[in-house]
């Protein structure tokens, strides 16, 4: 069956192939994928570049969000009164991802002053948001169809809200990172690849350099840590019979 949602991105897809970048909207497993790379318990705004359908800002809210921390910022006037009627307890702004300063000026978020550092904390509402911290930033953005410029000014403008550890997120479609990390002086990792989505995509998490802690690159390494595991019940699962032969071998 045809969803709304996707009668309203094909749409939308048509009027401008190159501002959506895809042929159908993100698959719910690669919006579970980005939401479960979102730090949810870091107190701050989560901010959604590009909100699309909603998708992505529905694994948000399924995952724990607290509504009142999430703001989605998305430029279509179609997708923006989308997001409004079907998050209504969400902040959807009709704005422009490359002025985020302009888009969030009126909730009161403001990049962090120099030299603030990461804090812990826990999913509440007001965790950090009243102070105007961001948490992380997610970016549903075709930044592979924008002229460099306008993805550097893309990037450059998330990076000013975000306090030193604090990840950036962005999926491609492509095999490559969507994001000139050495030009922009990134540290960007896989975290995941969703071979299910239509097509296949790959989520990023990009941070400062030296900004990754031991945990973090042991979560953007998961998979790698997934199929170690996979390998090492396989070994344990192995018939007495094969075994007995390989030992002869031996």
């Amino acid at each position: 069956m045809i969803t709304r949602e996707s009668r309203l991105f094909l749409r939308r897809w048509l009027h401008n192939p190159m501002q959506v970048g895809a042929i159908a909207p993100s698959s719910r497993r690669l919006a579970d994928a980005i939401a479960g790379q979102v730090p949810i318990d870091s107190p701050g705004w989560i901010i959604e570049l590009g909100g699309g359908t909603g998708v992505v800002t529905d694994a948000l809210l399924r995952r724990g969000l607290a509504p009142g921390r999430l703001v989605v910022i998305e430029r279509d006037p179609l997708l923006h009164r989308h997001l409004v009627e079907r998050f209504p307890h969400v902040q959807v702004i009709l704005g422009d991802a490359a002025k985020l300063v302009e888009a969030l000026k009126p909730l009161g978020i403001r990049p962090p002053a120099k030299g603030a550092k990461s804090q812990g904390g826990g999913n509440g509402a007001g965790n950090g948001t009243a102070a105007g911290r961001v948490a992380a930033i997610i970016s549903g953005l075709p930044l592979l169809t924008f002229p460099r410029p306008l993805q550097d000014e893309i990037v450059h403008g998330a990076f000013a809200f975000l306090p030193p550890g604090a990840p950036l997120l962005q999926f491609t479609y492509g095999p490559m990172s969507p994001i000139a990390r050495d030009r922009l002086k990134l540290d960007g990792r896989v975290a995941r690849r969703v071979i299910g989505n239509l097509p296949p995509a790959s989520v990023w998490v990009y941070r400062r350099l030296g900004e990754w802690s031991k945990g973090d690159s042991l979560k953007a390494g998961s998979m790698k840590a997934q199929v170690r595991k996979a390998l090492s019940r396989k070994d344990k699962a192995e018939s007495p019979k094969a075994a007995a032969i390989k030992a002869r071998r031996r």
